[in-house]
C-alpha cells in the first residue's frame, strides 16, 4: 500500500525536488502540494494523507506552529536549512527531520521509517490484548499484559517485559497511543508505567520487581491514586 505524500514548502525549487524524490520511490504517492500552512491545512481538511513532508521556515506561520495546531496530523518528516530546530520537532513526535540540502539516500532513508511505522499502525490490534512492534528489522506480536513499563529514548522506545526487552523505533507519544488508558500512565517524561504491576511506591519513584522507575513531581498524587485503584482491581 502506498503511502499518500502532501508537500508543504514555501521555496519553489525544494517542493520540485522533493517531488522528484517522491515520485522516485515506489511505495510513495504525490498527492498534494502546498505553498504554505494554510494551503496545506486546506488540503488535509479535504482529503487524506499519509506523511506530510513539512519545510519547518515558512512566512506567516512556521512549519512548527503548523504541526502543532493540528488535531490529528499525518506522519510527518520535517524538512530545514537547519538543524537547531530538530529537539523540538521531534518533540512533537515526527518521524524523521531532514537537513536541506538533502541527499536522495538520507530521504530514502526517512522514508523507509515512515512505511516501517505506517506499517506497525495498520497492524495493531487495538480490540485484543496483542499488538505488533516493528523490532530488529521484524514485526513481532506482543501481549499487552506482559509489558511492564516502556521506556523512552528519544525517538526509540525501549519494552521492557519480564521475559526480555524490546527496541522499537516510535516515540513515546505514539507508543502510549497504542496502550490502554486504564491499564497504562505516563508516570514521568521519560516512562509509561503498567499500574497493575507496581509493587511499591518508595517517595518518588516507583519498584516494579527489579526495576526503579522514577516519577514527576507533579504526577506523583494522580499517579499514586491510579496506582492504588488499579492494584485494588488486580486483586
Amino acid at each position: 500500500m502506498k503511502l499518500r505524500c502532501l508537500i508543504v514548502d514555501d521555496e519553489p525549487l525544494a517542493r520540485k525536488g522533493m517531488e522528484d524524490y517522491v515520485r522516485a520511490v515506489d511505495f510513495l504517492e504525490l498527492a498534494g502540494v502546498a505553498a504554505d500552512a494554510a494551503e496545506a491545512d486546506s488540503l488535509l481538511r479535504r482529503m487524506p494523507f499519509d506523511l506530510m513532508l513539512l519545510d519547518v521556515q515558512m512566512p506567516r506561520q512556521s512549519g512548527l506552529q503548523f504541526l502543532r495546531s493540528l488535531k490529528d496530523p499525518p506522519l510527518v518528516i520535517l524538512t530545514t536549512a537547519f538543524s537547531e530546530f530538530a529537539l523540538e520537532g521531534y518533540e512533537l513526535d515526527v518521524v524523521d527531520y531532514l537537513v536541506k540540502p538533502i541527499p536522495f539516500d538520507r530521504f530514502l532513508k526517512a522514508v523507509v521509517k515512515a512505511k516501517d511505522y505506517a506499517a506497525f499502525l495498520r497492524h495493531k490490534e487495538p480490540s485484543s490484548k496483542t499488538l505488533f512492534v516493528k523490532s530488529g528489522g521484524r514485526l513481532e506480536r506482543i501481549s499487552i499484559d506482559e509489558i511492564l513499563f516502556v521506556e523512552g529514548l528519544q525517538n526509540y522506545v525501549v519494552i521492557h517485559r519480564a521475559t526480555g526487552k524490546l527496541i522499537v523505533y516510535m516515540t513515546l507519544s505514539g507508543m502510549m497511543a497504542q496502550l490502554p488508558e486504564d491499564r497504562f500512565m505516563r508516570v514521568h517524561k521519560s516512562y509509561v508505567v503498567a499500574l497493575p504491576e507496581v509493587s511499591t511506591i518508595e517517595g518518588h519513584t516507583l519498584i516494579l520487581g527489579d526495576h526503579r522507575i522514577p516519577v514527576s513531581r507533579t504526577l506523583k498524587d494522580e499517579v499514586v491514586k491510579r496506582i492504588v485503584g488499579a492494584n485494588r482491581m488486580k486483586r
